[in-house]
C-alpha cells in the first residue's frame, strides 16, 4: 500500500554529517514516504563548536542551516529549521565557565536564534530544562533560561519546542501564559499523553490510533540523533512514515487523521505551509 496523498512529517529530527549519516539518513526518511521535517538544532558541541560568546552560537546555527540546505537539495524533502539551546548545554558550560556565565551564554544563544527566526531562516525556537535530577541552583538557572525562551517566542509569535522531564509539565502552561504565549504553541518534545502542552509523540507511543480517532491534536517524531556511535537512537529516520503506513493499512486511522497529524496540526502550530 502506498501512503496517501498527504504529507508525512517528522516533528523532531536531527541530521549530523559530523558524527552521523547526514543526507543519507534524510534519504532513508524520504524513501520510506517522508516529505517534511522539523530539523532541530543539536547542542553546539555536537557540531564541533564550544561556545564562549554569542558569536559562537551564531556559527553553530549557521552550520545547522547549512546542513538544512544540504538535506533539502540532497534528499528532496521540505526542511523547517528549529534553533535554540539544549538544556544540557547549561550544565556543560557551567563546568567550564561557572553557572551564572553559562546561564547568560544560553540566553545569548537564544537571542541569536530568535534573530534568525525573525529573519525567516528558521520557524521556531528550542529550549527546555534538564530531564534528570540536578541541584537547585542549576534547576533555577535552567528555568530562567526557559522563561527567556518563552518570552522570545511570545515576542516573535513563533512556536517553542521544549525538552524537559517526562510527564505533563503542566507548570509550563502557566509560564507560557505569563510570558504572553499561547501554550498550544509550546511543543512538548518526547511527550506523554498527560501533557496539556502541544504533544509531539515518539512514533512508538502507545495509543496513537485511539488519540487520533478521538480527534486529539498531536504530531509525530523520531528524535533521530544521527550519531554513528548510537545507530537508530532514539528511533530510526524511517519510523514516522512506517508507523503511519501501518496505522493506515490496518484501518487504525483514516486519511483525515493522517492529514491532521502530519499537515494541519504542525502547520497551525508553527505557522508554516505543509502541502505536497
Amino acid at each position: 500500500m502506498k501512503l496517501p496523498e498527504t504529507p508525512i512529517t517528522d516533528d523532531h529530527i536531527h541530521f549530523n554529517p559530523h558524527r552521523g549519516r547526514g543526507v543519507e539518513a534524510a534519504k532513508d526518511f524520504k524513501r520510506a514516504g517522508g516529505t517534511h521535517v522539523f530539523y532541530v538544532s543539536l547542542p553546539a558541541y555536537s557540531l564541533g563548536i564550544c561556545p564562549t560568546t554569542a558569536d559562537d552560537f551564531a556559527a553553530s546555527f549557521e552550520e545547522t542551516l547549512r546542513i538544512a540546505d544540504l538535506v533539502r537539495t540532497g534528499a528532496g524533502i521540505t526542511v523547517f529549521p528549529i534553533l535554540g539551546v539544549h538544556p544540557i548545554e547549561v550544565l556543560k558550560y557551567a563546568d567550564r565557565l561557572g553557572l551564572p556565565a553559562a546561564e547568560a551564554l544560553a540566553c545569548a544563544g537564544l537571542d541569536v536564534a530568535s534573530r534568525l527566526v525573525a529573519g525567516g531562516r528558521a520557524v521556531g525556537l528550542k529550549s527546555g530544562r534538564p530531564h534528570f535530577p540536578v541541584t537547585g541552583d542549576v534547576a533555577a538557572a535552567s528555568e530562567r533560561v526557559l522563561v527567556h525562551a518563552l518570552e522570545l517566542a511570545a515576542d516573535l509569535g513563533c512556536a517553542l519546542q521544549v525538552h524537559a522531564e517526562s510527564g505533563p509539565c503542566a507548570d509550563i502552561v502557566d509560564l507560557a501564559k505569563k510570558a504572553g504565549m499561547d501554550p498550544g504553541r509550546v511543543v512538548k518534545h518526547y511527550a506523554t499523553p498527560d501533557t496539556p502542552l502541544m504533544p509531539s509523540f515518539l512514533a512508538k507511543q502507545e495509543g496513537l490510533a485511539d488519540m487520533a480517532r478521538a480527534g486529539r491534536r498531536f504530531t509525530l517524531e523520531t528524535d533521530y540523533m544521527d550519531e554513528n556511535s548510537r545507530p537508530g537512537a532514539v528511533l530510526g529516520p524511517k519510523s514516522v512514515p512506517r508507523v503511519t503506513r501501518h496505522l493506515l493499512e490496518t484501518g487504525a486511522i483514516t486519511e483525515d487523521d493522517a492529514w491532521r497529524i502530519h499537515a494541519e496540526t504542525p502547520a497551525a502550530v508553527y505557522g508554516v505551509e505543509i502541502t505536497l
